[in-house]
């Protein structure tokens, strides 16, 4: 039931320790998902992004190369006990970075729905936060 799996690799035109901070930074990340954060940025404490649509807790920071933590979303069908691993992991590529990002544990059905979520919620805008537009522009 919780067997669903993403991959996403993006490229951010941004020094990798620009990128972590944009997630791991609470004024930043409102910014650019211009919603209420909560970001702690000690394990395990807690977080949560999206007007607390999104929460769960820091599991493994290395600032600048790696984020692990457990996502809840609250989602149809989504158990309110239930956590998703995130994994993001920075490397400088060319002058830029290159974002590997994982979830694992998701729900089968929830799967396509936050591909796409991660991609529109996420991605776009922190590209263009970095290239200085507000959330709003993209």
């Amino acid at each position: 039931m919780y067997a669903g799996t993403i991959n996403q690799t993006v490229l951010f035109d941004a020094a990798p320790q620009d990128v972590y901070d944009l997630l791991m930074d609470a004024g930043k990340h409102a910014a650019f998902s211009d919603s209420e954060v909560k970001m702690s940025t000690e394990v395990p404490d807690t977080f949560s992004t999206f007007n607390g649509y999104c929460h769960g807790y820091n599991i493994e920071l290395d600032p600048g190369k790696k984020i692990v933590q457990a996502w809840n979303f609250a989602e149809e069908g989504w158990p309110d006990d239930h956590f998703s691993t995130c994994t993001f992991l920075f490397e400088e590529e060319d002058g830029k970075t290159k974002l590997s990002f994982s979830q694992t544990g998701i729900p089968e059905h929830k799967v396509k729905d936050l591909e796409q979520g991660w991609q529109i919620y996420y991605w776009r805008p922190m590209k263009a936060y970095l290239r200085g537009k507000s959330s709003q522009n993209f």
